[in-house]
């Protein structure tokens, strides 16, 4: 009895190897006879041959070869090697149904037949349930999946993408939904419809911790930078949960908790859980072990500085807390101030220097380290080289590289020069990047390539606006990379000729016949192109008139004609250090007035020729959004003192003389210093003060210069060449009188003495070749005097708000604030209290608008 059961068990199997299907239903077919074969006494044959079926769009070589069959090749039938090849073709997932058919046997020869049916292909992919912005960055990810094989794999692909995508934008509970229809244009493909549903954001309602002592709680969510609850306090940092920041997260809770001395710290174990449809709940089990501390610390293998030397310089004694990456920032940067190790050794041309700290014993609660120094030999620079100017010419690049062949390297020079190609403006900050290459040790030598990037640095401003009761339009233009000599190279016009790094500036603006000011300014950084001797030249002129409207003999008729010129010249200095710059300037501006008020007489002419000394220091890391250094320029000006010597009675001269020639000094001090925060947060502290003092007091102060504070501080639409415009958030442009005077719209010369302060947090949203957008809250007081006597410098109008900045190449900054101004402004009850202002084309590098 057993015996049959056997047999007819060993005959099912071997059916099942010489041919499967997909479905496992359909009973066994050979397409000749098969009363040769025996299954239960399998035959040796050869094979003859193996053809392909069923194939649209596979290649049927690559078939055979997974096949694995090849003619000559010796087989058994039935045997499991027939089921061996239909499973490795299933496997490849291209087929919905695979047969291995005898097509004829001839004696020991037998010929077979591999039947397909191919699974169909993607022929188009549509995803609803999301907005149109968020299918097109879906499908980016995506990439083109059409005409890719509709399987399994293919859609769990999808599924997983999806969801990844909207995982990282906080949607954690996203659900996709896809379904096949057939293709009615072919039916050979398939339409994949993919219902998307990103549910809500989900946040995170709680972060609790277990087995932390030494610890806080308080102190390890602050650990966590981007896994923040949803409390009203937590400013900055999202509170959505997202995957990734959070396992980002973990590992910075292990390095804190490292780097305060328990180098054992480790996560248990952690739970993320569902507190509701909106949000989730954080759970971390901690292990803290105990505290360590710094043993003995000695150097070996180091010969160019002694070990005492090198101690005073890491700055870690025995007995202080252990922390691997205090230890590593010391061995090899980066510090604040450059003072590690790595830095003395890579200013001095060691440029293969290396430190490896080696715990050599543990004791209790004591490591005790061995710093073991590669130091190399000393490398000097051999060539080097700019790569990505396109438009800049390599000159203009190289005159700010300040690593220069025959030096030895130096990593300051190399941070130095990356600054200073920041600074022209020309190309993105982001991406210079200077790389040693071509290291030789054999000679010493080394090549640094510059890679930079080029960006646009032209800017347009078109823009009209609502002053003075009447519309004006405004258009600059500023070619920020100029080349003057090639002027009347037509083949230089791109659409101008560009490449030297010379500034050309443009600038109309105008209501038509009421109002005109036209300036042109033209600078070069590098005069004769050999030295960094600044030369800057301008001219403008300026016209305001309601006399079309009204006849001369009117009292409503005025007018006003201004016309200067000007030319600086500057140098570089290398005392105190090389930041340092020193400008003088020499101004002509000739004012005529009929009728006009605002200036402390209203007829005559005035000339005022002023000499400008500035003292300047600029060590900002960038010129759009700094993080760090410092701005401080403080400038003189002075004109000659014509009352001494030009023998006019100031007693009893009437305005029009007593002010033809004007003179005064001028004193300012202007400072800004950057400090980074936490992460890209960056604190901004400015002080700035000015004075305008006169020689003779029977001449009294000048109607021209004063300072003039309030509002957004831009100079654009106003009738104020000669005066100052100081900003001040949170009260109206120039409300800012002196204490015990009253505010007149319509007559505001100025004051002589002002100063002001702000503290402002600034965080970027967007840092990028394209455009920079940072957001801002601020803190601002500032006010204005006419005698020093009654100078009290924290006596100011004060005021808060936010706003943010918009960097656009082709545009340059823009800037919308709003500020509250918590000062009354004596006969101006509107002045202060919440205040729009909107900016355009401000300064760069920390500019003092």
């Amino acid at each position: 009895m057993y015996k049959y059961i056997f047999a007819l068990v060993f005959i099912v199997f071997s059916a099942s190897a010489v041919k499967a299907q997909v479905t496992g239903s359909q009973p066994e077919q050979f397409s000749q006879p098969t009363d040769s074969l025996n299954y239960l006494n399998p035959k040796d044959y050869i094979l003859g041959g193996v053809t392909i079926s069923g194939v649209k769009a596979l290649d049927k070589d690559a078939l055979l070869t997974i096949s694995k069959l090849n003619k000559g090749d010796r087989l058994t039938l039935p045997g499991e090697a027939n089921a061996r090849v239909v499973k490795d073709m299933y496997s490849q997932g291209l087929f919905d149904d695979v047969q291995l058919n005898i097509t004829k046997i001839n004696l020991d020869t037998v010929y077979l037949e591999i039947a397909v049916v191919e699974r169909p292909r993607l022929s188009k992919l549509n995803i609803t349930g999301i907005r149109k912005g968020e299918v097109e960055d879906v499908q980016k990810k995506l990439n083109d999946k059409t005409g890719k094989i509709v399987n399994q794999n293919l859609l769990n692909t999808t599924t997983a993408i999806i969801k990844r995508h909207f995982n990282e934008k906080g949607y954690r509970n996203t659900t996709v939904d896809i379904r096949q229809r057939p293709d009615p244009g072919d039916s050979s493909t398939v339409v994949l419809n993919v219902v998307v549903d990103k549910k809500s954001k989900v946040k995170i309602n709680s972060v609790e911790f277990e087995g932390n002592k030494a610890f806080s709680d308080k102190k390890l969510k602050k650990f966590l930078k981007k896994t923040r609850e949803k409390k009203f306090y937590n400013i900055f940092g999202s509170k959505k949960f997202k995957e990734d920041l959070y396992l980002e997260d973990k590992q910075n809770l292990i390095e804190r908790m490292q780097a305060e001395g328990y180098r054992d710290a480790q996560i248990l174990s952690d739970s993320v859980t569902d507190h509701d449809a909106t949000s989730v709940d954080v759970k971390i089990a901690v292990y803290e072990g105990p505290k360590y501390y710094f043993g003995d610390i000695r150097f070996s293998g180091n010969a160019k500085y002694s070990s005492e030397f090198l101690s005073r310089i890491l700055r870690i004694k025995k007995g202080d807390v252990f922390s691997e990456e205090e230890l590593s920032k010391r061995l090899s940067g980066p510090t604040p101030s450059n003072d590690d190790i790595s830095s003395l050794y890579l200013n001095d041309g060691y440029l293969t220097y290396n430190a490896d700290p080696v715990q050599t014993r543990i004791y209790n609660d004591t490591v005790d380290l061995d710093i073991r120094m590669y130091e190399g030999p000393q490398y000097t620079i051999n060539r080097v080289s700019v790569k990505g100017n396109d438009v800049t010419n390599d000159k203009v690049v190289m005159r700010e590289i300040r690593t220069k062949p025959g030096q030895k390297f130096n990593k300051e020079l190399l941070i130095r020069s990356t600054r200073e190609l920041s600074q022209l403006g020309s190309f993105d900050e982001q991406k210079t990047e200077p790389r040693p290459t071509n290291i030789n040790p054999a000679d010493g030598t080394v090549d640094i390539i510059y890679n930079v990037v080029e960006k646009p640095s032209d800017q347009i401003e078109l823009s009209g606006g609502f002053g003075g009761g009447q519309l004006v339009g405004t258009l600059g233009l500023s070619f920020n990379n100029f080349s003057l000599r090639n002027l009347f190279n037509l083949k230089a016009y791109r659409p101008l000729p560009k490449g030297d790094g010379q500034k050309l500036s443009l600038r109309g603006q105008s209501s038509g016949r009421t109002y005109q000011n036209f300036s042109f300014t033209f600078s070069e950084p590098w005069l004769g192109g050999k030295k960094p001797i600044f030369f800057s030249l301008s001219a403008y002129t300026q016209g305001s008139s309601t006399g079309q409207y009204y006849p001369k003999s009117s009292p409503y008729y005025n007018k006003l004609r201004i016309n200067g010129i000007g030319v600086t010249l500057g140098k570089r200095l290398n005392w105190p250090d090389n930041y340092f710059q020193l400008n003088y300037s020499l101004n002509f501006d000739h004012y005529t007035l009929d009728n006009y008020g605002g200036y402390l007489f209203s007829n005559g002419t005035s000339y005022n020729l002023k000499l400008t000394q500035e003292l300047s220091r600029n060590s900002l890391d960038a010129p759009i959004y700094p993080t760090s250094g410092s701005n401080i320029r403080f400038t003189i000006q002075v004109t000659p003192p014509y009352s001494l010597f030009n023998n006019v009675n100031y007693k009893i001269a009437p305005p029009e003389v007593r002010y033809k020639f004007v003179e005064y000094h001028k004193w300012k001090f202007d400072a800004q210093w950057y400090q980074r925060i936490t992460g890209k947060l960056v604190l901004m502290s400015q002080v700035r003060f000015g004075f305008l003092g006169y020689y003779n007091s029977l001449v009294g102060q000048s109607p021209f210069e004063r300072f003039k504070v309030g509002g957004d501080g831009m100079q654009t639409y106003q009738f104020l060449q000669g005066s100052e415009i100081i900003g001040l958030r949170g009260y109206q442009n120039f409300s800012i009188v002196p204490v015990g005077s009253n505010y007149n719209a319509n007559n505001t010369p100025g004051s002589a003495i002002y100063n002001k302060y702000t503290l402002e947090l600034r965080h970027p949203v967007i840092a990028s070749q394209s455009a920079t957008i940072f957001l801002l809250a601020f803190a601002e007081g500032g006010n204005t005097w006419d005698t020093f006597s009654r100078f009290n410098p924290f006596n100011v109008r004060r005021s808060v708000g936010m706003g943010a900045r918009i960097f656009l190449p082709i545009f340059g900054l823009l800037g919308l604030d709003y500020g509250y101004g918590f000062d009354r402004i004596p006969g101006a009850p509107d002045a202060n209290r919440g205040q729009f202002h909107f900016s355009i084309a401000q300064t760069l590098n920390g500019g003092f608008n």
